[in-house]
Protein backbone atom coordinates (compact mmCIF):
# COMPACT_ATOMS: atom_id res chain seq x y z
CA UNK A 1 0.00 0.00 0.00
CA UNK A 2 1.30 3.46 -0.88
CA UNK A 3 2.21 5.79 1.96
CA UNK A 4 -0.50 8.30 2.74
CA UNK A 5 0.32 11.36 0.69
CA UNK A 6 -0.60 14.97 1.35
CA UNK A 7 0.07 18.38 -0.16
CA UNK A 8 1.46 21.19 1.95
CA UNK A 9 1.14 24.78 0.76
CA UNK A 10 4.49 25.69 2.28
CA UNK A 11 4.63 29.16 0.69
CA UNK A 12 1.03 29.95 1.63
CA UNK A 13 0.28 30.74 -2.00
CA UNK A 14 -3.05 32.47 -2.64
CA UNK A 15 -3.06 31.44 -6.30
CA UNK A 16 -5.95 28.99 -6.19
CA UNK A 17 -8.35 31.07 -4.03
CA UNK A 18 -7.62 34.01 -6.32
CA UNK A 19 -8.13 32.23 -9.63
CA UNK A 20 -11.24 30.45 -8.31
CA UNK A 21 -12.73 33.75 -7.20
CA UNK A 22 -12.04 35.29 -10.61
CA UNK A 23 -13.52 32.37 -12.53
CA UNK A 24 -16.63 32.39 -10.30
CA UNK A 25 -16.91 36.14 -10.89
CA UNK A 26 -16.78 35.59 -14.66
CA UNK A 27 -19.77 33.24 -14.59
CA UNK A 28 -21.68 35.55 -12.24
CA UNK A 29 -21.01 38.68 -14.30
CA UNK A 30 -21.93 36.95 -17.55
CA UNK A 31 -24.99 35.33 -15.94
CA UNK A 32 -23.79 31.96 -17.23
CA UNK A 33 -24.04 28.47 -15.84
CA UNK A 34 -20.70 26.62 -15.64
CA UNK A 35 -22.50 23.61 -17.11
CA UNK A 36 -23.44 22.74 -20.70
CA UNK A 37 -25.01 25.30 -23.00
CA UNK A 38 -26.80 24.84 -26.32
CA UNK A 39 -23.55 24.47 -28.27
CA UNK A 40 -22.42 21.72 -25.90
CA UNK A 41 -25.67 19.80 -26.27
CA UNK A 42 -25.42 20.12 -30.05
CA UNK A 43 -21.86 18.80 -30.02
CA UNK A 44 -22.77 15.87 -27.77
CA UNK A 45 -25.69 15.02 -30.05
CA UNK A 46 -23.42 15.17 -33.11
CA UNK A 47 -20.98 12.61 -31.71
CA UNK A 48 -23.64 10.30 -30.27
CA UNK A 49 -25.74 10.31 -33.44
CA UNK A 50 -22.61 9.93 -35.56
CA UNK A 51 -21.53 6.91 -33.53
CA UNK A 52 -24.94 5.23 -33.81
CA UNK A 53 -25.12 6.01 -37.53
CA UNK A 54 -21.71 4.50 -38.24
CA UNK A 55 -22.60 1.37 -36.28
CA UNK A 56 -25.90 1.09 -38.17
CA UNK A 57 -24.19 1.54 -41.53
CA UNK A 58 -21.78 -1.27 -40.75
CA UNK A 59 -24.60 -3.61 -39.72
CA UNK A 60 -26.63 -2.69 -42.81
CA UNK A 61 -24.48 -5.10 -44.81
CA UNK A 62 -24.66 -2.72 -47.79
CA UNK A 63 -20.93 -2.07 -48.14
CA UNK A 64 -17.85 -3.90 -49.30
CA UNK A 65 -15.08 -5.03 -47.01
CA UNK A 66 -12.84 -1.99 -47.52
CA UNK A 67 -15.71 0.41 -46.98
CA UNK A 68 -16.69 -1.38 -43.77
CA UNK A 69 -13.08 -1.23 -42.58
CA UNK A 70 -13.12 2.52 -43.15
CA UNK A 71 -16.41 2.81 -41.25
CA UNK A 72 -14.91 0.77 -38.41
CA UNK A 73 -11.97 3.18 -38.20
CA UNK A 74 -14.35 6.14 -38.08
CA UNK A 75 -16.39 4.34 -35.42
CA UNK A 76 -13.25 4.01 -33.30
CA UNK A 77 -12.58 7.73 -33.66
CA UNK A 78 -16.15 8.64 -32.74
CA UNK A 79 -15.95 6.37 -29.69
CA UNK A 80 -12.89 8.32 -28.51
CA UNK A 81 -14.64 11.63 -29.25
CA UNK A 82 -17.65 10.54 -27.18
CA UNK A 83 -15.25 9.74 -24.36
CA UNK A 84 -13.72 13.22 -24.59
CA UNK A 85 -16.83 15.26 -25.27
CA UNK A 86 -19.67 13.51 -23.49
CA UNK A 87 -18.58 10.86 -20.98
CA UNK A 88 -15.69 12.82 -19.51
CA UNK A 89 -17.69 15.95 -18.67
CA UNK A 90 -20.62 13.93 -17.39
CA UNK A 91 -18.50 11.71 -15.14
CA UNK A 92 -16.92 14.82 -13.64
CA UNK A 93 -20.39 16.23 -12.93
CA UNK A 94 -19.64 19.09 -15.32
CA UNK A 95 -22.25 18.48 -18.01
CA UNK A 96 -25.30 19.35 -15.93
CA UNK A 97 -26.33 20.55 -12.49
CA UNK A 98 -28.69 17.54 -12.39
CA UNK A 99 -27.03 14.36 -11.16
CA UNK A 100 -29.33 12.08 -13.14
CA UNK A 101 -28.35 13.84 -16.39
CA UNK A 102 -24.65 13.40 -15.63
CA UNK A 103 -25.27 9.78 -14.68
CA UNK A 104 -27.20 9.11 -17.91
CA UNK A 105 -24.62 10.76 -20.16
CA UNK A 106 -21.78 9.21 -18.17
CA UNK A 107 -23.16 5.83 -19.20
CA UNK A 108 -22.09 6.71 -22.75
CA UNK A 109 -18.70 5.44 -21.57
CA UNK A 110 -20.09 1.93 -22.07
CA UNK A 111 -20.04 2.67 -25.82
CA UNK A 112 -16.24 2.61 -25.61
CA UNK A 113 -16.36 -0.80 -23.97
CA UNK A 114 -15.19 0.83 -20.73
CA UNK A 115 -16.68 0.98 -17.24
CA UNK A 116 -17.65 4.45 -15.92
CA UNK A 117 -17.50 3.38 -12.26
CA UNK A 118 -13.90 2.16 -12.55
CA UNK A 119 -12.97 5.27 -14.54
CA UNK A 120 -14.37 7.55 -11.85
CA UNK A 121 -12.05 5.93 -9.30
CA UNK A 122 -8.87 5.80 -11.39
CA UNK A 123 -9.31 9.15 -13.09
CA UNK A 124 -11.46 11.49 -11.01
CA UNK A 125 -10.35 10.34 -7.57
CA UNK A 126 -6.74 9.26 -8.12
CA UNK A 127 -5.33 10.93 -11.23
CA UNK A 128 -6.83 14.35 -10.58
CA UNK A 129 -5.51 14.37 -7.01
CA UNK A 130 -2.06 12.82 -7.44
CA UNK A 131 -1.28 13.88 -11.01
CA UNK A 132 2.06 12.56 -12.34
CA UNK A 133 3.21 11.26 -8.95
CA UNK A 134 4.90 7.88 -9.59
CA UNK A 135 3.43 5.09 -7.52
CA UNK A 136 0.22 7.04 -6.96
CA UNK A 137 -1.07 8.17 -10.37
CA UNK A 138 -1.59 4.92 -12.25
CA UNK A 139 -2.77 6.78 -15.35
CA UNK A 140 0.90 7.51 -16.19
CA UNK A 141 1.77 3.81 -16.06
CA UNK A 142 1.42 3.15 -19.78
CA UNK A 143 3.24 -0.18 -19.73
CA UNK A 144 5.24 -0.68 -16.51
CA UNK A 145 8.73 -1.90 -17.28
CA UNK A 146 8.40 -1.13 -20.97
CA UNK A 147 7.82 2.63 -20.89
CA UNK A 148 9.90 4.80 -18.56
CA UNK A 149 8.28 8.12 -17.60
CA UNK A 150 9.89 8.38 -14.16
CA UNK A 151 13.58 9.31 -13.95
CA UNK A 152 13.77 7.36 -10.67
CA UNK A 153 12.62 4.16 -12.36
CA UNK A 154 15.18 1.52 -13.32
CA UNK A 155 16.66 2.09 -16.77
CA UNK A 156 16.78 -0.95 -19.06
CA UNK A 157 18.49 -1.37 -22.46
CA UNK A 158 15.17 -1.43 -24.35
CA UNK A 159 14.21 1.99 -23.02
CA UNK A 160 16.71 3.42 -25.50
CA UNK A 161 14.11 2.74 -28.20
CA UNK A 162 10.97 3.66 -26.25
CA UNK A 163 10.39 6.83 -28.25
CA UNK A 164 9.72 4.55 -31.22
CA UNK A 165 7.78 1.65 -29.75
CA UNK A 166 5.64 3.58 -27.23
CA UNK A 167 3.31 5.05 -29.85
CA UNK A 168 2.12 1.64 -31.10
CA UNK A 169 1.53 0.70 -27.46
CA UNK A 170 -0.92 3.61 -27.13
CA UNK A 171 -2.99 2.01 -29.87
CA UNK A 172 -3.44 -1.06 -27.67
CA UNK A 173 -4.95 0.99 -24.82
CA UNK A 174 -8.56 0.56 -25.91
CA UNK A 175 -8.28 -3.21 -26.40
CA UNK A 176 -6.73 -3.46 -22.95
CA UNK A 177 -9.63 -1.46 -21.55
CA UNK A 178 -12.22 -3.76 -23.10
CA UNK A 179 -10.65 -7.08 -22.17
CA UNK A 180 -8.33 -6.49 -19.22
CA UNK A 181 -7.92 -3.10 -17.54
CA UNK A 182 -11.41 -2.67 -16.08
CA UNK A 183 -11.34 -6.15 -14.52
CA UNK A 184 -7.85 -5.65 -13.08
CA UNK A 185 -8.64 -2.22 -11.63
CA UNK A 186 -12.01 -3.30 -10.26
CA UNK A 187 -10.51 -6.17 -8.25
CA UNK A 188 -7.34 -4.36 -7.21
CA UNK A 189 -7.31 -3.75 -3.45
CA UNK A 190 -5.57 -0.37 -3.62
CA UNK A 191 -5.39 2.24 -6.40
CA UNK A 192 -3.05 5.02 -5.42
CA UNK A 193 -4.43 6.42 -2.15
CA UNK A 194 -7.86 4.93 -2.74
CA UNK A 195 -9.05 1.89 -0.80
CA UNK A 196 -10.53 -0.17 -3.61
CA UNK A 197 -11.30 -3.30 -1.62
CA UNK A 198 -15.10 -2.93 -1.50
CA UNK A 199 -17.66 -2.05 -4.15
CA UNK A 200 -21.47 -1.86 -4.14
CA UNK A 201 -23.02 -5.13 -5.27
CA UNK A 202 -24.72 -3.41 -8.19
CA UNK A 203 -21.31 -2.45 -9.62
CA UNK A 204 -20.33 -6.11 -9.92
CA UNK A 205 -23.50 -6.72 -11.92
CA UNK A 206 -22.96 -3.64 -14.10
CA UNK A 207 -19.34 -4.54 -14.82
CA UNK A 208 -20.04 -8.04 -16.10
CA UNK A 209 -23.40 -7.27 -17.71
CA UNK A 210 -22.08 -4.24 -19.62
CA UNK A 211 -19.04 -6.17 -20.82
CA UNK A 212 -21.24 -9.03 -22.00
CA UNK A 213 -23.46 -6.56 -23.89
CA UNK A 214 -20.44 -4.95 -25.54
CA UNK A 215 -19.04 -8.31 -26.64
CA UNK A 216 -22.46 -9.24 -28.03
CA UNK A 217 -23.00 -6.03 -30.01
CA UNK A 218 -19.49 -5.84 -31.40
CA UNK A 219 -18.50 -9.48 -31.84
CA UNK A 220 -21.56 -11.74 -31.84
CA UNK A 221 -24.23 -9.64 -33.60
CA UNK A 222 -21.97 -8.56 -36.51
CA UNK A 223 -21.04 -12.20 -37.05
CA UNK A 224 -24.72 -13.08 -37.24
CA UNK A 225 -25.84 -10.36 -39.67
CA UNK A 226 -22.82 -9.58 -41.85
CA UNK A 227 -21.60 -11.59 -44.84
CA UNK A 228 -18.04 -11.81 -43.55
CA UNK A 229 -15.79 -14.46 -42.05
CA UNK A 230 -14.78 -14.53 -38.40
CA UNK A 231 -11.26 -13.35 -39.18
CA UNK A 232 -12.55 -10.42 -41.23
CA UNK A 233 -14.75 -9.42 -38.29
CA UNK A 234 -11.76 -9.75 -35.97
CA UNK A 235 -9.65 -7.49 -38.19
CA UNK A 236 -12.38 -4.83 -38.23
CA UNK A 237 -12.84 -5.02 -34.46
CA UNK A 238 -9.11 -4.78 -33.75
CA UNK A 239 -8.56 -1.92 -36.22
CA UNK A 240 -11.47 0.00 -34.70
CA UNK A 241 -9.89 -0.29 -31.26
CA UNK A 242 -6.38 0.50 -32.47
CA UNK A 243 -7.67 3.80 -33.84
CA UNK A 244 -9.69 4.48 -30.69
CA UNK A 245 -6.75 3.64 -28.42
CA UNK A 246 -4.28 5.79 -30.34
CA UNK A 247 -6.57 8.82 -30.19
CA UNK A 248 -7.26 8.35 -26.48
CA UNK A 249 -3.64 7.66 -25.57
CA UNK A 250 -2.12 10.56 -27.45
CA UNK A 251 -4.49 13.20 -26.10
CA UNK A 252 -3.78 12.10 -22.54
CA UNK A 253 -0.01 11.86 -22.90
CA UNK A 254 0.33 15.20 -24.66
CA UNK A 255 -1.19 16.82 -21.59
CA UNK A 256 1.00 15.25 -18.92
CA UNK A 257 4.14 13.78 -20.46
CA UNK A 258 5.84 16.55 -22.42
CA UNK A 259 8.93 18.64 -21.80
CA UNK A 260 8.45 20.94 -18.84
CA UNK A 261 5.94 18.80 -16.94
CA UNK A 262 7.24 17.31 -13.70
CA UNK A 263 6.90 13.91 -12.04
CA UNK A 264 7.42 14.90 -8.39
CA UNK A 265 8.37 12.52 -5.63
CA UNK A 266 6.94 12.99 -2.12
CA UNK A 267 9.41 13.20 0.75
CA UNK A 268 9.98 10.41 3.29
CA UNK A 269 6.91 11.45 5.28
CA UNK A 270 4.70 11.17 2.18
CA UNK A 271 4.40 14.93 1.77
CA UNK A 272 4.50 16.94 -1.43
CA UNK A 273 5.89 20.33 -0.49
CA UNK A 274 3.57 22.20 -2.79
CA UNK A 275 0.03 23.50 -2.99
CA UNK A 276 -2.26 21.13 -4.88
CA UNK A 277 -3.22 23.76 -7.50
CA UNK A 278 0.42 24.69 -8.16
CA UNK A 279 1.19 20.98 -8.46
CA UNK A 280 -1.44 20.83 -11.21
CA UNK A 281 0.25 23.68 -13.08
CA UNK A 282 3.61 21.95 -12.88
CA UNK A 283 2.39 18.53 -14.04
CA UNK A 284 -0.03 19.57 -16.78
CA UNK A 285 0.32 21.24 -20.17
CA UNK A 286 -2.06 22.60 -22.79
CA UNK A 287 -1.66 21.97 -26.51
CA UNK A 288 -3.10 23.79 -29.51
CA UNK A 289 -5.00 26.13 -27.15
CA UNK A 290 -6.16 28.41 -29.96
CA UNK A 291 -7.29 25.62 -32.27
CA UNK A 292 -11.07 25.37 -32.58
CA UNK A 293 -10.63 22.00 -34.27
CA UNK A 294 -8.67 20.60 -31.32
CA UNK A 295 -11.20 22.04 -28.86
CA UNK A 296 -14.11 20.53 -30.79
CA UNK A 297 -12.75 17.00 -31.16
CA UNK A 298 -10.73 16.74 -27.92
CA UNK A 299 -13.54 17.90 -25.69
CA UNK A 300 -11.49 20.79 -24.37
CA UNK A 301 -8.75 18.42 -23.19
CA UNK A 302 -6.27 20.43 -25.21
CA UNK A 303 -6.75 22.86 -22.30
CA UNK A 304 -5.88 20.39 -19.56
CA UNK A 305 -4.69 23.08 -17.15
CA UNK A 306 -8.14 24.61 -16.97
CA UNK A 307 -9.67 21.16 -16.74
CA UNK A 308 -7.48 20.07 -13.82
CA UNK A 309 -8.12 23.25 -11.87
CA UNK A 310 -11.86 23.34 -12.65
CA UNK A 311 -12.99 19.77 -13.45
CA UNK A 312 -16.63 20.56 -12.67
CA UNK A 313 -16.78 23.35 -15.27
CA UNK A 314 -18.03 22.14 -18.65
CA UNK A 315 -15.26 22.20 -21.25
CA UNK A 316 -17.33 24.42 -23.56
CA UNK A 317 -16.33 27.30 -21.25
CA UNK A 318 -12.59 26.63 -21.20
CA UNK A 319 -11.76 29.14 -23.98
CA UNK A 320 -13.38 31.91 -21.93
CA UNK A 321 -11.60 31.12 -18.67
CA UNK A 322 -8.18 30.34 -20.19
CA UNK A 323 -7.06 33.98 -20.11
CA UNK A 324 -8.14 34.27 -16.46
CA UNK A 325 -6.12 31.21 -15.44
CA UNK A 326 -3.07 32.10 -17.53
CA UNK A 327 -2.93 35.74 -16.37
CA UNK A 328 -3.37 34.74 -12.74
CA UNK A 329 -0.59 32.14 -12.98
CA UNK A 330 1.74 34.74 -14.51
CA UNK A 331 0.75 37.26 -11.83
CA UNK A 332 1.86 34.78 -9.15
CA UNK A 333 5.04 33.86 -11.03
CA UNK A 334 3.85 30.32 -11.67
CA UNK A 335 4.41 28.14 -14.74
CA UNK A 336 1.73 27.89 -17.41
CA UNK A 337 2.88 25.20 -19.84
CA UNK A 338 1.57 25.03 -23.37
CA UNK A 339 2.56 23.75 -26.80
CA UNK A 340 1.15 25.93 -29.54
CA UNK A 341 0.07 23.06 -31.80
CA UNK A 342 -0.72 19.36 -31.71
CA UNK A 343 2.43 18.73 -33.76
CA UNK A 344 4.72 20.60 -31.38
CA UNK A 345 3.23 18.72 -28.41
CA UNK A 346 3.79 15.43 -30.24
CA UNK A 347 7.43 16.31 -30.88
CA UNK A 348 7.85 17.37 -27.25
CA UNK A 349 6.44 14.04 -26.04
CA UNK A 350 8.77 12.20 -28.44
CA UNK A 351 11.79 14.08 -27.09
CA UNK A 352 10.80 13.40 -23.48
CA UNK A 353 10.53 9.66 -24.17
CA UNK A 354 13.91 9.83 -25.90
CA UNK A 355 15.50 11.66 -22.96
CA UNK A 356 14.10 9.28 -20.35
CA UNK A 357 15.27 6.29 -22.37
CA UNK A 358 18.91 7.23 -21.89
CA UNK A 359 21.19 7.70 -18.86
CA UNK A 360 21.40 11.24 -17.54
Amino acid sequence: MSAQLKFVNKNKSAFFPTVRKRVDAYFAEQALSPHANGAMWAKASFFLIGYMSLYGLILSNQFGLWAMLGLAMLLGMFAAFIGFNVSHDALHGAFSSRRWVNRMLGNSFYLLGANPYVWTITHNVVHHTYTNIPGHDEDIEVAPGLVRLDAQEALHPWHRYQHWYTFPLYALASLSWVFRKDYVKFFKKQIGQHDNSTHPRREYVRLFFSKACYYFFFLVLPMLVLDITWWQLLIGFVVMHLVEGLVLGLVFQLAHAVEGTTFPQPDESGTVQNAWAIHQLETTANFAPRSRTAAFFCGGLNRQIEHHLFPKVCHIHYPAITAIVKNTAQEFGLPYLENHSFGSALVSHFRLLQKLGRPV
